[in-house]
């Protein structure tokens, strides 16, 4: 499981204290309140307002899902970049300066007696300060009418680059909004979007369904929440109440240069539907499947891997359904399930002998490398698949276009683990079981056509079975506040 540990227990007076604070000051801003516009980049586009296509930056509401289905266009005169004004640069620049405080519980810790090591304990590690996100650099658009693209070059805290997402897209083909085709890097048609996610924190600032990984697991290809590298169809109704979209993808988790798998691909299929509710809003249920090899054998020289070399493909799966709930203008409910499943081999470790740097090399440059599949190898007795069920239950209330209240719940649980009863050492039924909970808001005190800003204020707890050096359970914590902006 790709999980941030960075987090430290709250502890309650303190937290009180902040709370507190946080809702005072949150009660003065309402008072002040302005009217909020568009993000930067399609704002001095089209002149659109905020509310027009988010419920809140950077979540997408009805609108702007249909926006973003058509290619970033309204389907009138300005789609074009020819009728716009010679000085328009459709760039957005975003980064987030904040101050956390993160504890980690039962971190492995040496113990001293006159000055040499003599054994070690567990001791609950902490941190606060004030510190950096990474750097996103957007720019999209239109290069000709029904001919879209996206680049984002994207950085971590210290200006280390890669990129994101570079997709060009053929927007309604034939005249046709049910013809889409996508080339590139770019995030899944995932209905909840990571890439839009509202909150911050270490734990909290991912989807933990998307990216959930067995403990043992090597199957890193299968994270539906990363950008990924490959060909997509995509296709809806004129008033995008109906959508579906299949996706052919190299099994390499975005990564370039194919250094995993020579011949592995992935598919991702999505369908879902609109119905009105009337007062209540547009609902929409749906469901996705990601199904697909990758490699499990790498060959060698001197013991280390050969970058490409890989084969011995083996399947996994995802599948699951998706809701999207309104219960009025104020407060919607997002649903994702999931049912995720790897081969036995992917469950004893084995799919990353080739560690993708994100930098198309490898982190495994000399033995001994993770396992590796290589001729004669044989599974241990009681390796079977890995199997796991996962949940995820996000809610807003929007309580105007400036000030949204966030709050999710998200369990990951074990159903088969990959070490079974005849296994030398059989893992416990409930060995990597993940529940968290991230609850927070965001206040906007202004978005104009140049430039946006939030007031960001968050918190996260994420409780991890069977993790802690000693094999008892692990809690992290995080406490959050940024001023996340863009210009």
């Amino acid at each position: 499981m790709r999980i941030r540990m960075k987090s430290r227990l709250w502890k309650k007076p303190y937290g009180q204290h902040l709370l507190a604070t946080a809702l005072v000051l949150c009660f003065l801003i309402l008072s002040a309140s302005q009217n909020a516009n568009a993000l930067p980049a399609f704002a001095r586009k089209y002149g659109l307002r905020c509310s027009a296509c988010h419920e809140s930056w950077p979540m997408l509401n009805y609108f702007g899902q249909k926006f973003k289905d058509n290619g970033y266009q309204l389907m009138n005169d300005r789609d074009a970049p020819i009728w716009q004004n010679p000085g328009y640069w459709p760039v957005t620049f975003r980064i987030t300066p904040i101050w956390h405080r993160v504890s980690t519980g039962k971190v492995a810790e040496d113990t001293y007696a006159g000055g040499v090591i003599t054994g070690t304990t567990q001791a609950r590690v902490s941190t606060s300060g004030f510190d950096l996100s990474g750097l996103d650099f957007h720019t999209g658009g239109t290069v000709e009418k029904n001919i879209s693209f996206y680049v984002l070059p994207s950085s971590d805290s210290t200006a280390s680059f890669h990129f994101e997402t570079v997709m060009a897209r053929l927007d309604n083909l034939g005249g046709s909004p049910w013809l889409n085709i996508k080339l590139g890097k770019f995030e899944l048609d995932n209905l909840l979007s990571e890439k839009r996610i509202l909150t911050l924190t270490g734990n909290g600032g991912i989807y933990q369904t998307y990216h959930f990984i067995p403990v043992g697991d090597g199957n890193v290809f299968g994270q539906i929440g990363d950008n990924q590298l490959g060909l997509e169809y995509m296709g809806h109704s004129a008033n995008d109440r109906t959508r579906v979209s299949a996706a052919l993808l190299s099994s390499n988790d975005g990564n370039v240069n194919l250094i995993t798998g020579s011949n592995s691909y992935t598919g991702f299929f999505t369908a879902s539907q609109a119905f009105d509710a009337g007062k209540l809003g547009v609902e929409r249920l749906g469901f996705y499947a990601m199904v697909g090899d990758a490699a499990t054998y790498y060959r060698t020289t001197g013991g280390v891997p050969i970058p490409g070399s890989g084969i011995g493909n083996k399947g996994f799966s995802r599948e699951g359904f998706v809701g999207q709930f309104y219960f009025g203008p104020h407060f919607d409910l997002q649903v994702v399930t999931q049912h995720g499943s790897d081969n036995a081999w992917f469950g004893q470790g084995y799919g990353v002998a080739i560690a993708p740097d994100g930098n198309g090399g490898a982190t495994c440059t000399a033995a001994p490398c993770p396992p590796n599949n290589v001729p004669g190898t044989t599974l241990p007795a009681g390796a079977q698949a890995p199997t796991w069920n996962g949940a995820t239950f996000e809610a807003h209330y929007v309580y105007s276009p400036q000030l949204i209240f966030i709050g999710r719940y998200e369990l990951e649980r074990m159903s088969q683990q990959a070490n079974g009863p005849g296994s030398l050492t059989p893992s416990a039924s409930n060995l990597g079981n993940i529940t968290t909970y991230t609850m927070g808001f965001r206040y906007n005190p202004f978005m104009t056509s140049r430039a946006g800003f939030a007031w960001h204020n968050e918190y996260n707890w994420l409780h991890y079975d069977g993790m802690a050096p000693d094999g008892s359970n692990l809690n992290t914590s995080e406490l959050l506040m940024g001023f996340d902006f863009d210009f």
